[in-house]
């Protein structure tokens, strides 16, 4: 049973996110200009388009306390994992409390001011070396405006009401489905459109009405396997004119049409112990990935006089995903590999250009625009990166948290909101 606890009720005035509507019985809802995000807002995993890509005014030329200045920050939160992501008022932040709950808070954007939070039970612990760091929670939620999506490690979905915290509805898919309980908990970060969401879990792929949290379809099902515990997000893309979802298992890459959640094409993707994390990226209708105990590949997807489509590998290359999603800029993949170096790729031809020395680092998470690249290190460390295809180039770097960071930076307008272990804090440019 959920439980609320300190919850501090607001009136908000929604603006444009009110375009969404509310719950299904206003019937006020309309159909996103995006697949995947009402607005252009770091309102999901990786931002607008989850690829980690923002348009906006020009970053500055160098990273100091001038130039990026502390707005508010927040401490003596639970330790996360998880991203934060923001509507228009409220900045969003998921966390596990004393190992044994989930708690959901939103802070107010321009004050850091907390206008409430959700907790329940849920908390669990995960094998081998992901547990080195914690068994906290991991999934990156999903705004949609008036509704935020979070994902809780006993492979469990919640949607909440952005306005006061209130659960709207709540699915346990191991009850729901009979699977088994993720061993790595729920890590995927929800994929939502206009009507529906797309998540890996309950040992598949899933589709969900987000209104009322019915199932639409389930598919890649495998109970006794490793989907129920897959990490990598689902995509969507249109490849070779067909629309569709790219899903990276633990085991393969597919796709997935939109309407019936038929198996387009799918591809084995070797990797040690299905360690299969990155997000997918598209390049010129092709698909690009890299796993850890694996290799990095772009897959040609053609389509079938049947109807359905074939994957092909167009080239692979030895270097080594981990973590990392990479972000494209003018045909190259730049990521952070499992040898724990910065990587620039060709994606078009699958040589690797540059890789830097040893960072000492275990995790990077990657903003891009334009030519730069904005590089949080899980040691607190924001580097301002060049995104030059000839050499390794920082332009600047900045001590900014002094506690590990995690979590995937966000940045929306002018802010830079970065989760510490235990801790948010919203920075501005200038």
């Amino acid at each position: 049973m959920l439980a609320y606890s300190n919850r501090t009720h607001v009136s908000w005035l929604l603006g444009s996110l009110m375009a969404l509507g509310g719950p299904p019985s206003l019937a006020q809802d309309t159909v996103p200009a995006s697949p995947s995000v009402a607005r252009a807002q770091w309102s999901q995993w990786r931002g607008p388009n989850r690829d980690g890509l923002i348009a906006g005014s020009p970053w500055p030329d160098h990273l100091n306390h001038e130039t990026l200045t502390l707005a508010w920050r927040v401490d003596a939160l639970g330790p996360s994992y998880a991203g934060p992501v923001v509507n228009d008022r409220a900045v969003f932040s998921v966390e596990t409390s004393e190992a044994k709950v989930e708690i959901v808070r939103a802070f107010d954007r321009a004050s850091g001011t907390e206008l409430w939070q959700t907790q329940w039970e849920g908390a669990m612990k995960v094998p081998f070396f992901a547990a080195k760091n914690g068994s906290w929670v991991r999934s990156t939620p999903t705004c949609d405006g008036p509704r935020l999506y979070v994902a809780g490690m006993r492979d469990v979905l919640v949607c909440l009401d952005t306005a006061n915290g209130d659960v709207i509805w709540k699915v346990d898919f191991v009850e729901r489905f009979g699977s088994p309980l993720p061993a790595f908990g729920f890590v995927s970060s929800p994929l939502v459109t206009d009507q529906h969401i797309y998540v890996q879990a309950g040992a598949g792929f899933v589709k969900l009405d987000k209104f009322t949290g019915e199932t639409v379809w389930r598919v890649l099902t495998d109970e006794g396997g490793m989907n129920g515990s897959a990490f990598s997000s689902p995509v969507m893309t249109t490849l070779s004119g067909q629309k569709q979802l790219l899903v990276q298992t633990r085991l393969e890459m597919c796709g997935v049409k939109l309407d019936d959640g038929s198996v387009l094409w799918r591809q084995p993707i070797k990797t040690f112990r299905g360690m299969n994390i990155l997000t997918p990226i598209v390049f010129e209708n092709r698909v690009f990935t890299s796993s850890y105990g694996g290799r990095s590949v772009l897959l040609d997807i053609a389509p079938q006089e049947s109807g359905s489509m074939k994957a092909s590998a167009v080239w692979d290359a030895a270097v080594q995903g981990y973590m990392t999603s990479p972000v494209v800029i003018d045909g190259h993949a730049y990521f952070f590999t499992r040898s724990n170096r910065f990587t620039c790729l060709d994606l078009r031809t699958g040589e690797v250009n540059w890789t830097s020395g040893p960072t000492g680092d275990e995790y990077w998470s990657l903003v891009a625009q334009g030519k730069r690249v904005l590089a949080l290190s899980n040691s607190g460390v924001l580097r301002l990166i060049e995104a030059d295809a000839t050499a390794y180039r920082i332009a600047d770097e900045l001590e900014i948290a002094e506690a590990p960071t995690w979590a995937h930076l966000a940045v929306e307008g002018d802010e830079v909101i970065i989760r510490e272990q235990e801790a948010l804090a919203s920075f501005r440019w200038r």
